[in-house]
């Protein structure tokens, strides 16, 4: 019996909307799962952040976006002005691309500016700097992570999803061991299960990023309440 409420659960995930192929009523559906299952918040593209923030008023799930995604190689002019404009739209949490080509090439000093910049403009908004640990080594994941921390982020994150790979468990105790508390780990792209989310929590992870809330959720409750849906898998989500 897993040692977590249905409540404690949600509130670590931050509901995936980001496929480019999404319709308005795909988005629409998504944020009514997120509604529903009382998600700690939804992560939309960009251009959808004002009609995520109408639609969820009330619902107590908080709205998110991206930033420099999903290859985070926009200028760092580009990426504040993204942030400032999502900001203006009514989101509270931004995740952005780390520039990995600048983190694989050891160019420290610009990767920790790159984020400072984003933080800067975010202010007392969370931001979040996703790895895509699965185009780094384990040097570079540990490196990105406590250059994360320099750029005064407030997590780590591993995966856009949009890159193969994923979430690994390995990977976020690297990413827990090389940052302070003050940082937290988000991990993302391959939860699809129960399983898998509470690996990842057990791992360090304190936000769980997916597109498969109502599978997951719906795993536990059913667990909770006697039924036997453990092993259930969403393998259309990310």
């Amino acid at each position: 019996m897993p040692e977590i409420t249905e409540a404690q659960l949600a509130a670590t995930i931050d509901h995936a909307i980001l496929k480019p192929e999404f319709t308005r009523a795909d988005v629409d559906a998504e944020l009514s799962i997120a509604r529903e299952w009382r998600v700690f918040s939804v992560c939309v593209r960009p251009s959808d952040i004002p009609h995520a923030v109408d639609r969820l008023a009330g619902s107590g799930v908080a709205v998110g976006t991206v930033i420099g995604f999903p290859h985070g190689t926009t200028s760092t002019a580009a990426k504040v002005a993204e942030a400032r404009a999502a900001i203006e739209a009514g989101a509270t949490e931004l995740d952005m691309v780390v520039n990995i080509g600048w983190l694989r090439s050891g160019f420290d000093d610009a990767v920790v500016e790159d984020i400072r910049a984003v933080k800067d403009a975010a202010g007392s908004r969370v931001l979040k700097v996703i790895l895509e640990t699965s185009l780094l080594d384990e040097e570079q994941i540990a490196r990105g992570s406590r250059l994360t921390e320099a750029g005064g982020a407030d997590f780590v994150k591993t995966s856009t999803g949009f890159a193969g790979g994923g979430a690994t468990v390995p990977h976020v105790r690297l990413m827990r061991e090389n940052v302070s508390d003050a940082v937290q780990v988000k991990a993302s792209g391959g939860v699809r299960s129960l399983a898998t989310a509470l690996e990842m929590l057990d791992a360090g992870a304190t936000r769980l990023g997916t597109s498969g809330s109502a599978t997951i959720l719906g795993e536990l409750r059913s667990i909770l309440a006697g039924g036997t849906a453990a092993g259930r898998v969403d393998e259309s989500s990310y």
